[in-house]
């Protein structure tokens, strides 16, 4: 059996080990990155393909006959053409539910950057601001306490738990919408309606599956519908924002935004998120921590342990 690893970087970089991969395979071929034109041969030998980001298109997969396996990489799978794989009789699966603590983490990573400006404060007593001042302290924005604060979270999956659970913790209340409305909630968390949530939510977090129905679920409308100063945080899919009108929005100092993800990725030099006022962009990194990347490495090879043993798991 040969194991064909198209685009490993991004989970290992150098800091893990391929080796619970290699000890299942006759060869294990390992690529940090692929590109479209060489996906076919890379894995023209191999029964088991595993990809992160590389697209495996019907094209692609109409001309790998010996493929029995795809194994994504990561919880998406929107790089591989599902449908057809299973036309073909190819097993697909992902990696559900690796890292949600990571990902509240950095939704409150980003929040506290925005409520404390521990970055700002810093760089001005290393550039001698606080040396030149009478006073024993000085601000230089406004800082924020959380508790009392309303925190919205658009959808309730894993991840949007782990964040309600730190929300509380600061003593945040916090609201919820799902499709469908949910009962036995912890104290302190309720469903209640998008139009209702909206305008009491100054913080808005988004932890929903992209689909029709929640494309650019954030835009000019719903950004008018929320408080003034409110923040919008995006860890989930970039194209759940227009990220046009959320630009503007921010150059009109209606808001703050602090987004992991953009619609396209990485981006154009000319998406308008790049240059708006107040807002905070990090590189799609919220899921890697190394506690993550490990455990997503773990499920992935217990995924094809699974397969070979005849009873695969995480089937998409």
């Amino acid at each position: 059996m040969n194991i064909v690893i198209l685009d490993g970087y991004t989970l290992n970089p150098g800091d893990l080990s391929w080796n619970g991969f290699s000890d299942l395979a006759e060869q294990c071929q390992v690529y940090e990155h692929t590109l479209a034109a060489d996906v076919v041969n890379r894995c023209q030998d191999c029964d088991i393909v595993l990809t992160n980001k590389t697209a495996l298109t019907a094209d692609v997969i109409r001309q790998l006959p010996q493929v029995k396996y795809i194994g994504v990489l990561a919880t998406g799978t929107n790089v591989v053409d599902v449908a057809f794989a299973k036309q073909q009789g190819i097993v697909v699966t992902n990696v559900p539910a690796y890292g949600p603590d990571a990902v509240a983490q950095m939704v409150f990573a980003h929040i506290l950057h925005h409520c404390q400006h521990v970055a700002l404060h810093d760089h001005a007593v290393k550039q001698g601001g606080w040396t030149q001042q009478r006073d024993f302290c000085f601000t230089l924005k406004p800082l924020m306490s959380l508790k009392g604060k309303i925190l919205g979270l658009v959808g309730y999956g894993d991840i949007a738990q782990q964040v309600a659970a730190i929300a509380l913790a600061f003593g945040m209340k916090v609201l919820i919408h799902t499709p469908q409305r949910k009962k036995h909630l912890p104290q302190g968390v309720s469903w209640c309606e998008l139009n209702e949530l909206l305008p009491q939510a100054q913080f808005l977090s988004l932890h929903c599956p992209l689909t029709e129905a929640t494309y650019r679920m954030i835009n000019a409308t719903t950004l008018k519908a929320l408080p003034l100063n409110a923040m919008v945080i995006n860890t989930a899919r970039g194209d759940l924002i227009d990220e046009q009108a959320l630009a503007n929005w921010l150059n009109q100092n209606q808001g703050y935004a602090c987004v992991d993800v953009l619609s396209t990725e990485p981006p154009q030099a000319n998406n308008p998120l790049l240059s708006a006022d107040n807002v905070s962009i990090t590189p799609h990194i919220a899921w890697a921590t190394t506690e993550a990347r490990q455990n997503l490495m773990n499920i992935a090879v217990n995924n094809v342990v699974q397969y070979i043993n005849g009873t695969p798991i995480n089937l998409v």
